[in-house]
C-alpha cells in the first residue's frame, strides 16, 4: 500500500506561508484579506454578478484593499454594538457582496461566524439561532420579513438584526449606517489558532441540528487543500458555485481563494446552464468548483452546448457535495476536454480530505486519495465493539486521524455527541467506503440517514417534526428517494389520525404546511399514506424499511434491529 502521508510534508511548512499576528496569533480574516493589501491592494478579490446581469453592466468589483477596509469597518461596527470575542454572528443572505464583507468582518472582530441557508423556512432558522445563541443576525429586509420577524420575540439571545438594506425596518439596524460610523483603521482582534471562528450546522437523523465548531487554525488547511486539491495558483480566476449558507460556500467560496490571493466570481442568480456557460467564458474562469446536481443538469443540454463558448481559460474542474457518478467524469472529458475531479469531505472536517488531484490519474467514480497530512483508513467493528483497520477492497467505515488543523473541535454544547465520533484515536465519518490496493478510496454509502438533495443536507427528523405538527398527522417517517437529476428527493410516509382521509386534499395540505415551515428546499416533494409506520422494539421509526419499500427491495428481517445514533456530518 502506498504511503498516505508524504515524509516531507508538515503543517509547520503551511503555517510558514501565512503571516500570522504578532505574538503568535492567527486570524482567518486577516490571512484572507489584509495580509495581501501590503503586497497589492488593487488586486481583484471579488467580482459580483447581479441576478439580471448578462454582461459587464451592473457588476460590483472589490479589490483586496476595498474588502479589507469594508470588513474592518464591519468588525468595528459589531464591537460598537457590544459584542465580545466568541459571540456568534449569524448570516442569512444570498450571494451578495455584503455577505463576504460581514463574514470577514465577524472573523476579524474575533466573533464566531455562523452561516445560514437562505432557502430555509422560519423553523430551521429559529432553531439554529437558538442553539447557537446568536447575538447578531445579518440579513436582508425581504428575508427578515418572510422568515424571522414573526418569531423575533421568541429568540431570546438575538439582540440585534442588521439589514444590508439602507433603510432599516422597526427594531433593526442598517448595515450601511453602521459601517459609515465605524473606524476603517480599527485593529484586528488578537485570536489564537485554537480560538473559535466558525460554527456550521449539520443535520442529524435524530434530534436537533448539530453545531460543528471550528477554530482559526483551520485556515492552514483551507490554504493547503485549495492548492493541492483545487490546484489554485497565482493569477487564477476562481468560481465556487456552492450556496454561502453551507460549509463549502464558506471554506471554498470565501476563505480558501482569498487566502491564496486570487480573484473570485460570485453569481447572485440561481442555476441556469446557459448562464453558467456564459459566465465561464466571459469571466475567463480558470478553476471551477461545482456540484454533481448542477453537472447532471448541464449534461441534459448535451456536450454541443459547450462548443458555443470559448472556455480555453478553464484549467481545472472539481465536484463537491455528493458522490460524482462515473458518467459525469466521462461527460466532462467529452464536453470540456478535461474531467471533473471528485473529492470527499464533511462539515466536521472543515475542508477537503480525499481528492482526485491534478497529478493523479482519475478513476471515474472514486473519491481519490488522502491529501498530504491526512491519514485515512477503513475500519471494521469486531464483535466486542473494538475497531480494526481493514485491508484493500474491504468495506467499512471511513475514518481519519484527527490531527489536521480544520477538524471540528466538537458539537456545540453536546459532549456526548462529540464523543461518539471520536474513538481510539480516530474520527469516525459515518460514511461507508473501501480502499483499493493502490490506495484509492471509493464511496459505498452513508452509515446514517442524512438526505442529500441538490447538494443540500436534510435531516429526516427535522422534516418529521414539522409534519407531526399538522393536525391530521399521527406519525411520519422521512427518507431520501433516489433521483437521477438531484441525487435524492425528500419523501415522507405519513399515518393519519382517525377522521382524516388519505386523499389528495390532505396530501396538498401537508405539502403546503411543510413548505411554509421548512422552505421548498427542505420540505418533502412526495408524501405516501400508510396505516402505520415500521418501528423498532424501542419505538424508533425504521427508515431502512421505508427505503426498502420505496425501492421494491427485499426488506429482510429488519424489524428487530435498532437504528444506531449516527455520527453526523454530510459529504
Amino acid at each position: 500500500m502506498p504511503p498516505e502521508r508524504p515524509v516531507a510534508f508538515s503543517w509547520d511548512s503551511v503555517r510558514a506561508q501565512l503571516d500570522g499576528l504578532p505574538g503568535g496569533g492567527l486570524n482567518i480574516g486577516w490571512e484572507a484579506v489584509d495580509r495581501h493589501v501590503r503586497r497589492d491592494p488593487g488586486r481583484l478579490a471579488l467580482r459580483w454578478l447581479p441576478r439580471d446581469s448578462t454582461g459587464p453592466e451592473g457588476r460590483v468589483e472589490l479589490s483586496y484593499g476595498q474588502l479589507a477596509e469594508a470588513s474592518t469597518r464591519f468588525a468595528d461596527a459589531l464591537r460598537r454594538l457590544g459584542l465580545q470575542p466568541g459571540d456568534r454572528v449569524f448570516l442569512l443572505l444570498g450571494r451578495v457582496p455584503e455577505l463576504t464583507i460581514a463574514a470577514l468582518g465577524a472573523l476579524k472582530g474575533g466573533f464566531v461566524l455562523c452561516p445560514l441557508f437562505s432557502a430555509f423556512g422560519p423553523e430551521p432558522i429559529a432553531q439554529r439561532l437558538e442553539i447557537g445563541k446568536g447575538r447578531v443576525l445579518v440579513t436582508s429586509a425581504a428575508l427578515y420579513r418572510r422568515k424571522v420577524q414573526a418569531q423575533r420575540a421568541a429568540l431570546r439571545s438575538l439582540e440585534h438584526v442588521v439589514l444590508v438594506d439602507a433603510e432599516p425596518l422597526p427594531d433593526t439596524l442598517a448595515m450601511p449606517t453602521l459601517m459609515a460610523e465605524a473606524d476603517p483603521l480599527a485593529p484586528i482582534a488578537f485570536t489564537r489558532p485554537e480560538d473559535p471562528a466558525l460554527l456550521h450546522f449539520t443535520s442529524g437523523t435524530t434530534g436537533k441540528p448539530k453545531g460543528a465548531l471550528h477554530v482559526h487554525g483551520a485556515v492552514l488547511h483551507h490554504l493547503h487543500s485549495a492548492r493541492v486539491a483545487l490546484d489554485l495558483r497565482e493569477g487564477d480566476r476562481f468560481w465556487c458555485t456552492a450556496d454561502p449558507g453551507w460549509v463549502t460556500g464558506t471554506s471554498y467560496g470565501i476563505v480558501a481563494p482569498l487566502v491564496c490571493g486570487i480573484g473570485t466570481i460570485v453569481d447572485e442568480a440561481d442555476f441556469d446552464a446557459a448562464r453558467w456557460y456564459r459566465i465561464l467564458a466571459q469571466e475567463r474562469v480558470t478553476v471551477w468548483y461545482t456540484a454533481p446536481t448542477a453537472i447532471r443538469m448541464m449534461m441534459k443540454l448535451g456536450a454541443d452546448a459547450v462548443k458555443d463558448h470559448d472556455l480555453s481559460a478553464l484549467r481545472f474542474m472539481a465536484s463537491v457535495g455528493e458522490p460524482l457518478n462515473p458518467e459525469a467524469v466521462v461527460w466532462g472529458l467529452e464536453a470540456f476536454g478535461r474531467p471533473f475531479h471528485d473529492n470527499w469531505w464533511q462539515t466536521e472536517t472543515g475542508g477537503i480530505m480525499i481528492a482526485n488531484t491534478l497529478g493523479q490519474p482519475i478513476r471515474p467514480g472514486s473519491m481519490g486519495r488522502p491529501l498530504p497530512g491526512i491519514h485515512a483508513a477503513i475500519l471494521g467493528r469486531q464483535e466486542d465493539g473494538s475497531l480494526v483497520e481493514l485491508g484493500p477492497d474491504e468495506e467499512g467505515e471511513l475514518a481519519l486521524r484527527p490531527d489536521w488543523p480544520s477538524i471540528f473541535r466538537g458539537y456545540l454544547d453536546e459532549p456526548e455527541r462529540t464523543a461518539k465520533v471520536f474513538a481510539k484515536g480516530w474520527y469516525l465519518s459515518g460514511d461507508l467506503a473501501r480502499r483499493d490496493a493502490d490506495g484509492t478510496y471509493w464511496f459505498v454509502g452513508r452509515a446514517d440517514d442524512i438526505i442529500k438533495t441538490a447538494g443540500h443536507m436534510v435531516g429526516p427528523f427535522e422534516v418529521e417534526s414539522i409534519l407531526m405538527e399538522h393536525p391530521a398527522v399521527a406519525e411520519a417517517g422521512v427518507i431520501g428517494k433516489p433521483d437521477e437529476l438531484i441525487g435524492q428527493i425528500v419523501k415522507a410516509f405519513v399515518s393519519l389520525k382517525p377522521g382524516h382521509l388519505p386523499d389528495e386534499a390532505t396530501r396538498r395540505s401537508l405539502l403546503a404546511h411543510a413548505r411554509s415551515r421548512l422552505g421548498p428546499a427542505v420540505a418533502p416533494k412526495e408524501i405516501d399514506f400508510l396505516d402505520s409506520l415500521p418501528r423498532t422494539r424501542s419505538g424508533k421509526i425504521m427508515r431502512r424499511l421505508l427505503k426498502a419499500r420505496e425501492l421494491g427491495l427485499p426488506e429482510g428481517d429488519l424489524s428487530t434491529l435498532e437504528q444506531p445514533e449516527p455520527p453526523g456530518g454530510a459529504r
